[in-house]
């Protein structure tokens, strides 16, 4: 197995900026969760900015791990479309009840 010492840069660089812009991103998301006024603000907030934070994290794994296997990495790329698909159904879901709750 490789150590990150022996990690190339054209490998180490976008795997640091996307764990970075991942790690901004999921935290703008949860700062959102506690400091927007309304419920659906609030809901909307995180769904997609953690979204896209977790993207940028998957994606940073995919280069790594693609590079330390020498062979494409399948898992991420089925996590990734996962979270695609099911955080915005979900979030659109936990809005929609919300408003019917609201009409009772």
């Amino acid at each position: 197995m490789i150590t990150a010492e022996q990690l190339p840069a054209w490998v180490g660089v976008p795997v640091i900026i996307f764990l970075l812009l991942g790690s901004l991103l999921t935290f703008i998301g949860a700062l959102g969760l506690f400091r927007l006024p309304h419920f659906y603000q609030r809901i909307h907030g995180p769904a997609v900015m953690v979204t896209l934070g977790v993207g940028c994290v998957l994606i940073a794994s995919i280069f790594l791990f693609s590079y330390w296997q020498s062979r494409p990495v399948i898992h991420e790329w089925l996590i990734t479309l996962f979270i695609f698909m099911t955080a915005p159904i979900s979030a659109m879901l936990i809005m929609r009840s919300a408003k019917y709750r609201r009409k009772k």
